[in-house]
């Protein structure tokens, strides 16, 4: 069902779009550890391996669609906002049309370019065939995923968070399913993972495509009338490419921030592994909250409502501050519980528990540039959120790490890097926010 934030109660409005976001992200990482468990359980290490030589270049594709699909989401939110039922319907189509032919153009290049990507991440000699065999399967679903993402950005434009959740539990119960039986009835290997990935995002993205399908008549999808429109084309690419350009930057800065605790110790590389697990736990809430003010904002600023945008984006931040501090202090107390589900080793946990004693206190702070950034880029302001991003965390943490490890050699040396730089960025995007909002919203005594 579509929801209208122009109007209605303000927090009871953001909290019950928020959970469906948050549930979605659950099931998607549910299922991707579901993938690991078959491969790691039925066809061992080397395939493990194999697997995991294509994670990079996925999570970078991934991150990069889901920062395209921001763009679709705040043209459509805007429109729908302002009742411009032509424009909505020229985003809608314009939007699925980018997603067709992005994903072709992926998939071949995805197709031609597998085996020098491998050599280019030194993949072992080894793995070299299986690795080239299971990334030339996973590239056909190149075309879903794409269109799942972007889609389901305009549905949580509309105020619809429930359709992604289901279409992406229907995807992942399928992908389960099609791996159990692919690699334990028929023993296909990584490739039958690979086809289980592919079927499971097709799935997905057939029924957000469907749902588009039974929109309003005025601005429903419609395949006959696929074209690309110049105007929303352009404020969806002008949007989302700074978007997906910050995400995927984020995703190679982290290799620095690997290569450093590769160099601490074998125990510390399987503690920060654990613990980007643990954290998912604040992160992925934070993350839906930050979701919601983007629509939120987004509808109010085709409407309008300018007032109605300052409250929606404090009152996400008075939602996640609550939310945030619970949550982490849960997480402090029963930290080695927490652990103990991804590693078993005394001093992997030890050394998991000095982490978040430095890191969770603190991730407060990562709310607030998460909403601040998301509320910016609702009211169609994109490029100075990403260029803080890049500039603090890719660039400022980057110089830290080399700064710190090396007279610290141990995981708080790279732990304290994260808070450092959450508050530099938050100080920032806070900043930028107030003089946008007083600059562009509150003039004329609106505000």
């Amino acid at each position: 069902m579509l929801k209208d934030f122009t109007q209605g109660i303000i927090w009871t409005r953001l909290i019950l779009f928020a959970i469906p976001l948050l549930l979605s992200s659950l099931v998607q990482q549910l299922y991707n550890t579901v993938d690991l468990i078959f491969v790691g359980n039925l066809l061992g290490t080397a395939a493990s391996s194999a697997v995991g030589a294509s994670s990079l270049l996925i999570t970078c594709l991934v991150g990069f669609f889901g920062g395209m699909s921001v763009g679709a989401g705040v043209v459509v939110a805007h429109a729908f906002g302002a009742g411009e039922q032509t424009k909505l319907k020229q985003a809608v189509h314009s939007s699925v049309a980018l997603c067709l032919v992005g994903g072709v153009l992926l998939m071949l290049a995805g197709y031609l370019l597998a085996p020098f990507y491998l050599r280019l991440v030194n993949t072992p000699q080894a793995l070299q065939a299986d690795a080239v065999g299971y990334l030339r399967i996973y590239v056909f679903s190149f075309v879903p995923l794409v269109t799942y993402n972007i889609c389901s950005g305009m549905l949580r434009a509309l105020g619809d968070s429930q359709t992604p959740l289901y279409a992406q539990l229907v995807g992942g119960i399928g992908n389960v399913l099609l791996d159990a039986l692919l690699l334990m009835g028929f023993d296909y290997g990584i490739e039958g993972v690979a086809w289980a990935t592919v079927f499971a995002q097709s799935l997905a993205a057939a029924l957000i495509l469907l749902k588009l399908a039974r929109l309003d008549n005025s601005y429903a999808l419609r395949l006959k009338e696929l074209r690309f429109s110049p105007e929303p084309l352009y404020n969806i690419v002008g949007i989302g490419f700074p978007a997906g350009i910050q995400s995927l930057v984020i995703t190679l800065s982290n290799v620095v921030v690997q290569y450093h605790i590769n160099a601490i110790s074998v125990p510390a590389i399987a503690a920060f592994t654990a613990y980007f697990r643990v954290e998912l736990v604040i992160y992925l809430p934070i993350l839906a909250i930050g979701q919601t003010a983007m629509v939120f904002v987004g509808q109010n600023m085709g409407a309008h409502q300018f007032q109605r945008v300052k409250e929606g984006t404090n009152q996400c931040l008075a939602v996640g501050l609550v939310l945030t501090a619970v949550l982490s202090g849960l997480a402090l107390m029963f930290g080695e519980q927490l652990f103990r589900v991804f590693a078993k080793d005394k001093e992997v946990i030890e050394l998991g528990l000095q982490i978040i004693h430095i890191t969770f206190p603190y991730y407060f702070i990562y709310l607030v540039l998460q909403v601040f950034g998301d509320s910016l880029r609702g009211m169609g302001v994109s490029k100075p959120p990403m260029l803080i991003i890049l500039l603090n965390i890719c660039l400022i943490r980057t110089v830290l790490l080399f700064l710190i490890v090396p007279n610290y050699p141990d995981v708080r040396g790279v732990a304290l890097t994260y808070p450092v730089t959450w508050a530099l960025t938050a100080v920032c995007m806070f900043g930028y926010y107030v003089y946008y909002r007083k600059k562009h919203l509150e003039v004329g005594g609106e505000n």
